[in-house]
This record gives structure tokens, sequence and C-alpha cells, in this order.
């Protein structure tokens, strides 16, 4: 079956999934600054008929899926609403790919790469990061085991783009969803750096993805790791002199929560590969977060 082997010789028009999640909106604002003609779908994931009828009447070149439950506050919700939680991220996830490869459509799904940990072939502060082909070794919340498992059945779909993006942060900083904006907020922080991903560079970046129909598994973060403690020293240094903080232990981190989080370092080879502008997340913190924001909150 051919996917969209035509789809670089016409308009681009987009199907888009997650019309009030915080990717969703973004993406639909890129697309407005772009000019490309998009649509969100009104379908649920779980209801095949209804995605066949947003596809039929829409009509899209690609589809993009940023619907998804993780749970608000946070994914602790999850864990006392597992069959919600497997209804959209499992079967509404698959529905979509399933429906999209029946008509030829390459499927642009934002994953996550919460479910990897620092491990022994991976050790914190190493550089060693894990790659695309890897097996997933963090199932410690109930959604990232759920993420861990549709991604590993998404393999066998050779129209789907898998993004794995991680503690997302954009220059949004009053975003309750940015990573930012949540540790500046939180009693306590635990400091350990991980793969994060800058929404302002690299949502620009899966747009390119869909008109190269690139398929397959991507690590969907920016070069290199950072700590939450080197990120609330920017935000002391650019936003606010006065910020303060106090860190805790992973172990007394775990006090307060319901479910483990993931910590880990991705390897973004793949990505840096295909795209060479692709900055390291300090650079791209500062260029796409801090100095956008130091007009506006400068004293």
């Amino acid at each position: 079956m051919g996917i969209l082997a035509d789809s670089g010789s016409g308009p681009l028009k987009f199907l888009i999934y997650g019309r009030t999640g915080w990717i969703g909106g973004l993406l639909g604002q890129l697309c407005q600054q772009q000019g490309i003609d998009f649509v969100y779908g009104s379908g649920r994931l779980e209801n095949r008929t209804s995605l066949e009828a947003d596809i039929a009447a829409v009509k899209p070149t690609h589809v993009f899926n940023a619907a998804g439950v993780t749970g608000r506050p946070n994914v602790d919700w999850c864990e006392s609403h597992k069959v919600e939680t497997i209804r959209t991220n499992v079967v509404g996830t698959l529905n979509l790919a399933d429906v999209c490869r029946e008509r030829g459509l390459i499927l642009i799904n934002y994953a996550t790469g919460c479910i990897f940990e620092y491990d022994s072939a991976h050790p914190l502060n190493s550089g060693i990061g894990f790659k695309e082909d890897e097996i997933p070794n963090f199932i410690g919340s109930f959604y990232s085991k759920t993420k861990a498992m549709v991604e590993d059945l998404l393999k066998n779909y050779e129209n789907v783009c898998t993004l794995r993006v991680r503690m997302p942060i954009s220059s949004d900083l009053s975003n309750p969803r940015n990573f930012i904006t949540k540790i500046t907020r939180y009693e306590k922080v635990v400091d350990i750096p991980n793969s994060m991903t800058i929404l302002d560079e690299l949502l620009p970046i899966s747009i390119e993805m869909a008109k190269r129909n690139l398929t397959g598994i991507w690590n969907f973060t920016n070069p290199g790791v950072v700590s939450h403690n080197e990120i609330l020293e920017m935000y002391k240094q650019f936003i606010d002199p006065n910020l303060t903080w106090k860190n805790f232990s992973l172990e007394e981190q775990a006090k307060v929560i319901v479910a483990p989080r993931s910590n880990n370092e991705m390897d973004a080879t793949k990505l840096k590969t295909e795209f060479p502008e692709l900055l390291s997340i300090k650079d791209s913190l500062v260029k796409h977060v801090f100095k956008p924001n130091q007009k506006t909150c400068a004293a």
C-alpha cells in the first residue's frame, strides 16, 4: 500500500485531534501562521465511525494526534482512572492509526519519552541516551505503561510517525502545563538531569516532518539534558532574581506522589541528523523561552 505518494505535490490539509489540549492548540496556531489549511477533528478517538466521518468530510493530506489522557492535575489521575486512560491512550490511538492506514494517510502521533528511566546501560550523567529502537524499561506509572504498550503496537503501522515528547516546555510561562511553570510553583523540586522538548522549536519541526512524510519512532527532544536546578537558575537569571526553591530527594518525592516519575536521557541523534539546525536543550531554552520573556518580565 502506497502511503501518500503524491502528498508533496498538492496543497496541505491537516486534520488535528486534540483541539482543547496544549499541543493541539499550538499546532492550530502554527498552521494559521504558516497558511496551512487545517480542521480540528470532532470525532472521539474511541469511536471509529466518527473518525471515518471526519476523514471523509475533511479529506486531509495528513492527520495529527495531539489528543490523549495525561491526567489532571498530573499523571497520578490515571492510577485511579485506568479504564478511561486505556480508552483514549490505547484503544483511541490504535483506532486512529488503523483508520488512517486504511485511507493511505500518515498519522503524526505525539507520544511520550516517559517510558524509560536511567539504568546500568544508560547511567545518570553518562551522556548515553535511549535510542528509538530500545525497549521501554519504565512502567512505574499507569500512564507510562499505556504509552509504552501503544507505542509497541504502533510499530506495526508503517503509516505512523511517533514523536516521543518529554517534559514539554514553551515560551508561555503562564501555562500550568509548562514544565517550567510547574517547577517554579512547586514547594520542593527534585534535581535530576532530563531530556526535554522545547515546543516553540520542535512543533514547527513536526509540521516539516509531515511535509516530508516521515514515519517511524523519533525521540522528539532537544539534544542533551538539563536539570531542574539549572532551569530554575536560568529563570532566576532572566526572569525573577528573587526566585528561591528547595530541593528534595526522590525518596522524599515518592512520599507525596502516587506514581513514580520517569527520569532519562533520550538520544536525539536521529532527529538532529534529519534537522541539523536543532539546538541543544540549554541553547533552545535561552533562545526560545528565556530571552523572549526577558523583555516583558524584566523589572
